[in-house]
């Protein structure tokens, strides 16, 4: 049995988030290619909330006190990750793949086709673990205007755009 849980996020979550996100990005800073970018300028608190008000976003517990989470927003018939973090106190627990697991229940639950995000594609805790879970990289980027215009907007904001992939996981 494990000591964490998973619970539908409240907008009053979002005021956790940004120091878990923030914690989680610090991993970032092993790697000599990230090294110059600034992981500490992520989601504020209102845009935590206002993702959290469109449903779908998760938050993982351990003894009441939140370690974790998942946000996403909606788009037809996808439902798009936007961010999935874990304390790095609390990560090896299996929390991320939890969140996920949930996420893709919930999303075929309410009738969404696929879910969709951007990563590094080659980061162990990037797009390898994503695969492990069922997501494969988009090939044919024509196909996904919207995945396409996020990973260039990425690589505007200085993310290495070789290393940047968008992924898709179609629920059965």
């Amino acid at each position: 049995m494990s000591d964490w849980s998973l619970r539908l996020a409240k907008p009053d979550d979002a005021k956790y988030l940004p120091e878990i996100e923030q914690a989680a990005g610090a991993l970032f800073a092993d790697d000599p290619d990230l090294a110059n970018l600034d992981f500490s300028d992520g989601w504020s608190e209102e845009e935590f909330a206002g993702l959290i008000r469109k449903g779908h976003s998760l938050i993982a517990e351990i003894r009441g006190e939140i370690v974790g989470f998942l946000v996403t927003q909606p788009y037809k018939r996808e439902l798009h990750i936007w961010e999935m973090d874990v304390h790095p106190s609390a990560q090896k627990q299996g929390i991320g793949a939890g969140l996920l697991r949930a996420c893709m229940i919930d999303a075929r639950n309410c009738g969404f086709s696929a879910l969709t995000l951007t990563t590094f594609s080659d980061l162990a805790w990037n797009g390898p673990f994503y695969r492990a879970l069922g997501f494969t990289e988009i090939s044919d980027p024509a196909a996904h205007p919207r995945l396409t215009a996020e990973l260039k907007e990425e690589a505007e904001s200085g993310l290495p755009e070789e290393r940047r992939c968008a992924m898709i996981h179609f629920l059965e």
